[in-house]
């Protein structure tokens, strides 16, 4: 499993040096457009999970023709919207940290989580998995629809690990479990401390993340459940750590928590279930098509001034144009 990791990230090192126009000097060769059978070029497109938000409430009810996405600045043509009507299903893997920090509040986590997957699975149409993360990466249950499954990988969790691998999670989870999944794909991370053990890095776990059009949603449980911990005030963003989750779940669409309590805990949750509800899916079509490597901004923005000063858009950033293998 380490190996695995391991070469997959050379790997993809390996592919960021040759081609990086600050190692080489040069500019990137683009690859070459791919054609099917009949020697007709493919064209690729990106998808957006989109999040719009009246202060802090979930708007719905809007169209595409409210919508706008600008790639590098360009108007480009979206090609495919849905709304919660129409949304196709989700794939949720709930990674959850084990690492010793974890010992004292293990119990809290697992029932909240329990709950969440319960919560946002909904029946025979979405698909939850479950993966804990310490010193070593455990896949506990594959994507199921079956809940009882569910609540026995989750029952099984007994004792806390050594060190904490959680870019290594998201790396092995994201390419190897949602790059083919036929929906929305999601990260939920339950954590409380920084990453110590991982191969893989912060920058590493946004590129695979983006690249698998992964949302990641963070909780951070490190204020405790047992009682507060010294210098840390829930709800609130202190330290390295807790800077590295934001960026992470900002950069790939999706929002960080830091909870404090076992009711902040749920509500982070219930909040993150309601979302994956109420989001639209945006797909447009690249005006540019040459994989060329380079990462691409994106910004989504509403048609109507009236909308731009009202709500607000969250959808990730950015993507690297290198051809990767998606369904």
């Amino acid at each position: 499993m380490k190996s695995t990791i391991r070469t997959a990230i050379f790997l993809f090192a390996a592919a960021i040096i040759l081609g990086s126009t600050e190692a080489s000097g040069q500019n990137p060769v683009p690859t070459p457009p791919e054609t099917d059978n009949q020697g007709q070029v493919k064209t690729f497109e990106v998808r957006l999970p989109v999040t719009v938000l009246e202060k802090k409430d979930l708007v719905n009810g809007l169209k595409q023709g409210d919508f706008q996405v600008f790639e590098d600045g360009v108007l480009q043509e979206i090609t495919s919207f849905t709304d919660e009507s129409t949304n196709p299903p989700v794939f949720v893997g709930v990674l959850m940290d084990t690492s010793p920090s974890t010992a004292g509040k293990l119990g809290f986590s697992k029932e909240a989580a329990i709950n969440f997957i319960h919560s946002v699975t909904r029946l025979r149409k979405d698909k939850a998995a479950f993966m804990t993360f310490d010193h070593e990466v455990a896949l506990r249950q594959d994507f199921t629809d079956k809940l009882d499954l569910l609540q026995t990988a989750v029952d099984k969790v007994k004792k806390p690990g050594s060190q904490t691998s959680l870019y290594d999670a998201i790396w092995q989870f994201a390419d190897e479990k949602l790059r083919n999944v036929p929906g929305r794909r999601v990260i939920v991370l339950i954590t409380d401390g920084d990453d110590t053990f991982s191969r893989a890095d912060l920058n590493d776990a946004i590129d695979i993340a983006q690249r698998t059009e992964t949302t990641i949603f963070g909780i951070s449980t490190k204020a405790g459940f047992l009682g507060s911990v010294p210098g840390v005030e829930a709800g609130t963003v202190k330290d390295r750590g807790d800077k590295y989750l934001t960026q992470l779940c900002e950069r790939t669409g999706g929002e960080a928590f830091f909870t404090g309590d076992m009711l902040a805990l749920e509500r982070a949750f219930r909040r993150i279930s309601e979302e994956l509800r109420s989001q639209y899916i945006i797909t447009y079509r690249p005006a540019n098509q040459n994989y060329d490597g380079r990462e691409r901004k994106i910004e989504v923005r509403f048609t109507d001034r009236e909308k731009t000063s009202k709500y607000r858009i969250r959808t990730k950033d950015s993507y690297r144009a290198i051809r990767d293998t998606l369904r």
